[in-house]
């Protein structure tokens, strides 16, 4: 990896939005787990953008689950392949961009192979992570989550309602969302849903350029219970990967 990032757009510098008031908890009724922490209820992600082809494939078929099921949780997000996720930041934006930026430096594009509709946990996904073997994991994809995460590991803060997992070249899984947490609530579904998506008349690129990085801020009122029924996001920054 020896070409430089080229930022696509940086937004102007807008505060945090302050947290909602919260009436002080009662710890008769309410978990320590469940207080709020500086900075919540966001969250940040770092993710990979695929080509807009397959994000148009990856969003008719969480539309057509939504329509079909009520399925919402993938969904909820914009399509992408999760490099870092979720993480508990209190840093300015500013200081989040320029730590990515520095992070991506000398980072080049590469080429991400799309294995097709598979199951993956309780939920389905594009799976991404593989070269075109479909066996040898994608040893770019994985460099550039480590890239991402290192660079972020130092501005993470705790967060009481939130468990965070240390990033793992060893289990990571580069993947695109099709349908997720809402299986744990709906277990019985899965084989029916999984028939269903493989039904659909969706085509999707067999490959596409990871080329573009992109930072989200991420809304919940309930990050430690069913975060998916009340998740927004807002675009922060982009960047490109020169090849």
């Amino acid at each position: 990896m020896t070409a430089n990032v080229t930022p696509i757009r940086t937004p102007a510098p807008t505060p945090t939005p302050a947290s909602p008031h919260t009436p002080a908890p009662d710890p008769a009724e309410t978990p320590e787990r469940f207080a709020q922490a500086p900075g919540d209820p966001y969250r940040y992600g770092v993710y990979l953008r695929p080509d807009p082809a397959t994000c148009y494939a990856v969003t008719a078929v969480t539309a057509q689950l939504r329509a079909q099921y009520g399925i919402v949780s993938a969904g909820a997000f914009p399509p992408h392949a999760t490099l870092v996720g979720s993480r508990h930041i209190t840093a300015p934006v500013e200081e989040i961009v320029a730590a990515v930026t520095r992070g991506l430096a000398d980072v080049s594009a590469f080429t991400v192979h799309n294995a097709g509709a598979q199951r993956q946990g309780v939920g389905m996904v594009y799976d991404v992570h593989h070269l075109a073997d479909g066996i040898t994991p994608n040893p770019d994809f994985v460099d550039l989550a480590a890239r991402v995460d290192k660079a972020v590991a130092p501005l993470q803060t705790p967060a009481p309602n939130h468990t965070m997992h240390d990033f793992d070249r060893d289990t990571f899984r580069a993947h695109l969302s099709l349908v997720s947490h809402d299986m744990y609530v709906r277990p019985d579904l899965g084989d029916e849903v999984e028939e269903y998506v493989k039904g659909l008349p969706v085509a999707v690129p067999g490959t596409f350029p990871g080329d573009r990085v992109t930072l989200y801020r991420t809304r919940s009122d309930d990050w430690a219970g069913r975060w998916w029924q009340t998740l927004t996001w807002d675009h922060v920054h982009t960047w490109r990967l020169a090849r």
